[in-house]
């Protein structure tokens, strides 16, 4: 196959490398230093699925070329700005690989034709430098969407992906699902802290407790129909939503430990490191607006998403301390 990843950051620059090392041909977008490394000598992978030099080609412009599969692995607010010059290959499978909600919209408005797969990686990987990528958490992936796509990218994925492949009928639920799960990302983003670390913290993990407690709330007001992800599954939300903080607490420490003893510095605090806008207008701020807009308050996300702001603008990371003096206490 050709594949166009788009995006070639953690994510898509690791399955860009996993197609490539495959026999894939595979064609990549990047910025900046990762770019030039990328155009120098390919991307570099290690952790837990191993060690190899992939090569890809990095191109500048959108290609004449037939492209059997775009992947679009963007962070979700760059989604429209970075899939309109795609248009010329309208009728494409997609396969949208981000966190947050909205990506797939943008892909819709831009090539109406394609039909789209949805990709909800539960694996975790840091982009450790110019051109180089490592597993830290070696987990699966859940795939859903369009009946067209899903045919082209579950074998491609099968093939690639050391890890389970599951697929949900019910792709929407699943997004919440993993809406939740990325609860995760906002205090490590504040805090400069591991997700692993600010999970041991006990203040912490309240603040994350309440701020999933505020999610399923919100997914539940939207209709949600809450799809596994990983261990994460309907079950798993009825016991946040029956229980409160406690019981989301509990599902934060299990989160935290299936990601192992390697630091996971989550998304949001990998994009802050590289002086970039962070996801959180898309997994918190979609929580705060769905609320909003259905009367269901969400104060500790909003908090969150204030502060991560902050950060991405260039405050300095807050200790435990000053960051819960930022943030609402338990009513």
């Amino acid at each position: 196959m050709r594949i166009a990843v788009i995006g070639a950051g953690a994510v898509g620059g690791l399955v860009a490398a996993l197609a490539a090392r495959a026999g894939h041909e595979v064609l990549v977008t990047a910025r900046g230093e990762h770019a030039a490394a990328i155009a120098a000598a390919g991307l570099h992978v290690d952790g837990g699925w191993g060690e190899w030099q992939a090569a890809v080609e990095l191109v500048e412009s959108i290609p004449n070329r037939p492209i059997d599969l775009l992947i679009l692995a963007t962070k979700a607010h760059d989604s429209a700005e970075a899939i309109a010059p795609w248009a010329t290959h309208d009728g494409t499978p997609v396969l949208v690989l981000q966190n947050g909600l909205g990506g797939e919209d943008a892909v819709r408005d831009a090539l109406p034709c394609s039909p789209i797969a949805i990709g909800l990686a539960l694996f975790a990987v840091s982009l450790t430098g110019p051109g180089r990528i490592t597993v830290t958490g070696p987990n699966g992936l859940t795939l859903g969407g369009d009946s067209a796509a899903v045919a082209v990218v579950e074998p491609l994925l099968r093939e690639t992906l050391p890890a389970e492949v599951a697929l949900a009928e019910n792709i929407r639920g699943a997004q919440w699902t993993k809406l939740l799960i990325n609860q995760v990302n906002a205090l490590p983003a504040i805090t400069g802290l591991s997700v692993q670390q600010t999970v041991a913290h006990p203040g912490l993990r309240g603040v994350l407790a309440r701020a999933m407690v505020e999610t399923v709330a919100v997914g539940d007001a939207v209709g949600a129909r809450w799809g596994r992800i990983g261990a994460v599954d309907a079950e798993a939300v009825a016991r946040v939503r029956a229980g409160g903080a406690a019981a989301a607490a509990e599902l934060a420490v299990q989160l935290a430990a299936g990601m192992g003893d390697v630091p996971n510095p989550a998304s949001m605090l990998q994009s802050i490191r590289r002086g970039r806008m962070t996801e959180v207008d898309a997994i918190n701020g979609v929580v705060v607006d769905y609320g909003t807009s259905l009367g269901v308050a969400a104060p500790v996300n909003a908090a969150l998403v204030g502060l991560v702001r902050k950060a991405q603008s260039g405050d300095p990371p807050l200790t435990p301390a000053q960051a819960l003096a930022r943030i609402p206490a338990p009513s």
